[in-house]
């Protein structure tokens, strides 16, 4: 299954809406690296990730999130993901990324 990928900056807020459809695998992570590294390039923020149609997330799709803290973390910035599905929320549990990004 494909990726897609929207992105956009909610500037009241003042965090990126990242809004994930698909899944992220060994053939997808790229799309979404290239996207996480343009956006923060342009503003290091919050990345807010809308996951209720995310099907799917493997090792390296968790690897391109862990980069990103890295990033944003220097920044006292942070990863929030919501409506994520229990699929995948069993997976960060497991993984331990529950604790070092926000789950809503």
């Amino acid at each position: 299954m494909a990726l897609t990928i929207q992105k956009s900056y909610n500037e009241s807020e003042g965090k990126w809406i990242l809004v994930l459809e698909g899944e992220v695998d060994l053939h997808t992570a790229d799309k979404l690296k290239e996207t996480v590294n343009q956006m923060l390039s342009e503003k290091l923020d919050d990345i807010r990730i809308l996951g209720d149609r995310l099907d799917y997330i493997d090792s390296t799709g968790l690897s391109v999130f862990i980069s990103a803290l890295k990033k944003l973390q220097k920044e006292e910035k942070n990863i929030i993901l919501a409506n994520i599905k229990p699929s995948i929320k069993k997976l960060l549990n497991i993984t331990g990324l529950d604790r070092i990004v926000i789950v809503e």
